[in-house]
């Protein structure tokens, strides 16, 4: 038990040491606090999003998945492929339009290019409502985790508090780049560690081929669709897939990423990396089903993982693969708090409270919000416990629905802000309403594809019979955006100088 402890403290320990050291190659500036001055290179690039990418959500929350509703969570490799081509078809286009203007929040692009305060209001809005519960998972995965590697040791509520005052120290101190120095670490581990428990563990029944014919054999149903339960059929396989991909790329943690890249090229190997990674996810699904072998009837799935290596593995095994699974969670939270917290900052507080704040003070601000936010995912983590998979698709469907927009700024000069409001308003609505109302959604599909389908019908719909934005608005993203396609048709090193907006 006392080993456990130490591996813990080992794992708490290295972020304060990068945060400490993060902090002195930064500059005075809220741009290198909030987005590392725009010059963050490609292995931290790749690090800090794979990590920030990888969460709770997949640690934990994809075994338990595996574990109660069958092979549907191997959509996964799909929703791998299809967020790393959107990371490089969108998200190189908004690290582009960044540079150019300037941007540092989702609010900066899309109330810029919609020419409008409504839209800025609930861009801002929505990704600070829906990233909350998300954080949720991570404190309440990663406290578990923690708990169960002390062998008991250290509670649970003390777990979520160690683990909340340690990202808050070296995110207060390092700001994005020591979140982005702690995911390369963090990173290799997390991904590795899963794979390896599931290899490990599946030895129990014979190695993976062994598990396999024994599932075959004893629990068909676990190994087809709709799953042993009958409700995880095509529907929530296309939904996952949807849902997770888009959802993630839109909260904001993941567009401060895009604009904090150094170059442009960065984004070209992205999509073949990322998809890379999808395999770790066999280790959930040998972890899982050899637990439905060996553990049937588990009442919180969400623990199969740590119940599974605390029964069969040493525990310095045991300790080190949840310690891991702590670093998912921590990479991801740390990103999610320091998101939240800009976007209040530059979004809120800068733009309608106090316009002429200095460098320093945007930088203090954004710190108080690190507590404030830190503390209210906290109080969530003990008083609102959910599965982690629930918990996710709902954060996920409330960012989700700011793909439409992006899109239409991105590849539609036709849309206009009264399209828009009326897209998000409405694909928010149908969402909440569709996850909390009881009823049976037709073709299994979830909530938020519903959501995000009466979204691009208002969008268009609206655009389409409202008037034009202006025209010079039309032209200056016009222009901006020939130019990314001349850049990149050319083969050239896009570097665009930065401009007022």
């Amino acid at each position: 038990m006392i080993a456990g402890v130490v591996i813990i403290v080992l794992f708490m320990v290295i972020p304060l040491i990068v945060g400490v050291i993060a902090a002195t190659r930064a500059q005075s500036s809220s741009n290198d606090y909030f987005i590392q001055g725009r010059g963050m290179g490609s292995v931290a690039t790749f690090f800090t999003v794979s990590a920030t990418w990888w969460s709770a959500f997949a640690f934990l929350g994809s075994n338990a998945s595996f574990y109660t509703e069958g092979p549907v969570y191997l959509t996964a490799v799909a929703w791998n492929i299809l967020f790393g081509v959107l990371y490089f078809v969108v998200g190189k286009r908004i690290w582009y339009l960044g540079k150019r203007f300037d941007y540092v929040t989702p609010s900066d692009l899309l109330g810029d290019f919609f020419q409008s305060e409504k839209v800025r209001l609930i861009v801002g809005a929505i990704v600070v409502i829906f990233t909350i519960p998300y954080l949720q998972i991570q404190l309440t995965g990663g406290a578990y985790l923690i708990e169960v590697a002390s062998g008991g040791l250290i509670p649970f509520w003390m777990a979520a508090l160690m683990f909340y005052v340690v990202i808050l120290i070296y995110v207060w101190v390092g700001g994005i780049r020591a979140i982005a120095w702690t995911d390369i670490i963090y990173g290799g581990i997390l991904l590795f560690g899963l794979l390896y428990a599931g290899v490990y563990l599946s030895q129990i029944v014979g190695g993976p081929i062994a598990m396999f014919e024994q599932m075959q054999q004893f629990h068909p149903e676990h190994m087809v669709l709709p799953g042993p339960d009958g409700d995880a059929g095509y529907g929530m396989w296309v939904s996952l897939c949807f849902i997770t991909a888009i959802g993630a790329l839109m909260g904001p943690q993941l567009w401060l990423r895009m604009y904090s890249v150094k170059d442009g090229r960065i984004f070209n190997l992205m999509p073949f990396l990322l998809s890379i990674i999808a395999f770790c996810y066999v280790g959930s699904l040998l972890v899982s089903w050899t637990a439905v072998l060996e553990m049937p009837g588990v009442e919180n799935a969400d623990q199969i993982l740590p119940l599974m290596l605390m029964e069969y593995a040493p525990f310095i095994i045991a300790a080190l693969v949840l310690a891991a699974g702590a670093s998912a969670a921590m990479s991801t939270a740390n990103s999610q708090i320091h998101a939240v917290s800009t976007v209040m900052t530059k979004d809120f507080y800068q733009r309608y409270k106090n316009p002429n704040a200095t460098q320093k003070q945007l930088i203090q601000v954004g710190r108080y919000f690190l507590i404030i936010f830190s503390a209210i995912a906290y109080v969530l983590a003990l008083t609102a416990p959910g599965l982690l998979v629930t918990v996710g698709l709902v954060a996920f469907g409330g960012t989700a629905q700011l793909i439409v927009p992006t899109i239409g700024a991105l590849f539609w000069q036709r849309s206009n802000a009264k399209g828009a409001i009326a897209g998000l308003v409405g694909g928010i609505f149908i969402t909440v309403l569709l996850q909390f109302t009881p009823m049976l959604l037709p073709f299994g599909f979830s909530a938020a594809m519903y959501g995000l389908l009466a979204n691009t019908v208002l969008f268009i719909g609206v655009s389409l019979l409202t008037e034009p934005r202006p025209i010079e608005a039309v032209e200056r993203f016009k222009n901006a955006l020939s130019d990314f396609k001349d850049e990149e048709q050319g083969n050239t090193p896009s570097s665009p100088h930065s401009k007022s907006a």
